[in-house]
């Protein structure tokens, strides 16, 4: 408890004395959606206070080039850049740019097209959002032969395809065909959940007949290349559907953040099988703690429904602070060795 005390101390102590983080968003274009960036500047910021994060921003400053290099950030389904503001700012801080590009059709704004739909558009929009980055001048300074990306839950998925996993549709659909019980909202979202009632047979019967006509049959690998993607971190990362030979070695450092108390994504169906199968890869921490524990700062429990909270919000004996400064600080880190 002592050491969870200080860490959170020491949390503290770096948030007030953060840089100022420049902030712009390039509008979306026919290729994908608006991109938000944060990144070093000279500028100085305004206050600004989002949930637990207070933090100096410059809306529209100049950037700095900082240590030359990018991370790019893929959101959850459902997300944005700014449940993301707590690690963008420690980027920061150690000089990183950030680009977070908003996925179409599985965002805050537009949330309709969740799951494989979404999957399968999500690797290039992180690459679409690297070559936006390079045309942009006000960029110049960057290099962007190796950059880093991050991404959680739906993200995370992302970043595993990144990585050089191969996964599909089909699969998808016969995880949920033998684990649909065990992982139910890996399956269908937030569309319903369980609750023990005597309606939980129908809705298990109603989502193995939608799984089977929206994802049965579609086996072909899907996969998506971008050599510019040089470290990645998957953090509680949706798994289940991908061919864990193709994530055996993958073809960059990939570190995984893991939370053991996921009710969304529960560890023994994603996580936890990628890291038996996977002996390079770094775990770089373990979160006591939910689903939920990596949006930081996290959305506000009255702004969420029953189902939402349940799946995300924090357990009431969840040490945020503490547990935030060690994910973060071991990413950050991560991409210090891997990109500098």
């Amino acid at each position: 408890m002592l050491f969870r005390t200080l860490l959170a101390a020491l949390a503290l102590a770096a948030a007030a004395h953060a840089a100022p983080v420049g902030t712009l968003t390039l509008p979306a274009d026919e290729d994908g959606g608006a991109v938000t960036l944060f990144y070093p500047t000279a500028a100085a910021g305004q206050p600004e206070t989002r949930g637990d994060l207070a933090w100096q921003i410059a809306p529209g400053a100049a950037p700095l080039p900082g240590n030359g290099r990018l991370v790019a950030i893929s959101h959850g389904s459902g997300g944005g850049p700014w449940v993301h503001s707590t690690l963008a700012q420690a980027l920061v801080d150690a000089g990183f740019t950030v680009a977070v590009p908003l996925h179409r059709g599985d965002n805050w704004t537009d949330p309709g097209r969740p799951g494989p739909e979404s999957w399968k558009q999500r690797p290039a929009e992180i690459s679409h959002a690297i070559d936006r980055v390079a045309a942009d001048p006000r960029f110049a300074g960057l290099k962007l032969d190796r950059v880093g990306g991050f991404g959680m839950s739906a993200g995370g998925h992302t970043m595993l395809t990144l990585a050089g996993g191969a996964w599909s549709p089909e699969r998808f659909r016969q995880h949920c065909e033998q684990h649909l019980a065990d992982d139910f909202n890996a399956c269908v979202g937030l569309a319903t959940g369980l609750t023990g009632g005597g309606l939980d047979g129908v809705k298990l019967w109603l989502a193995r007949r939608v799984l089977g006509w929206k994802f049965g049959g579609d086996a072909a690998p899907q996969t998506h290349t971008d050599p510019r993607l040089a470290a990645i971190v998957a953090a509680v990362p949706a798994a289940a559907d991908f061919d864990l030979a193709t994530l055996a070695h993958p073809r960059v450092p990939l570190g995984l953040i893991t939370a053991d108390g996921d009710l969304w994504l529960h560890p023994r169906f994603h996580s936890a099988p990628l890291l038996a199968v996977c002996a390079s890869c770094e775990s770089l921490a373990e979160v006591h703690g939910g689903h939920g524990a990596l949006l930081a700062p996290p959305p506000a429990a009255d702004a969420l429904g029953r189902l939402e909270c349940s799946l995300l919000c924090d357990p009431p004996d969840f040490d945020r602070p503490a547990a935030t400064a060690r994910w973060v600080a071991a990413t950050v880190d991560f991409f210090r060795r891997r990109l500098l």
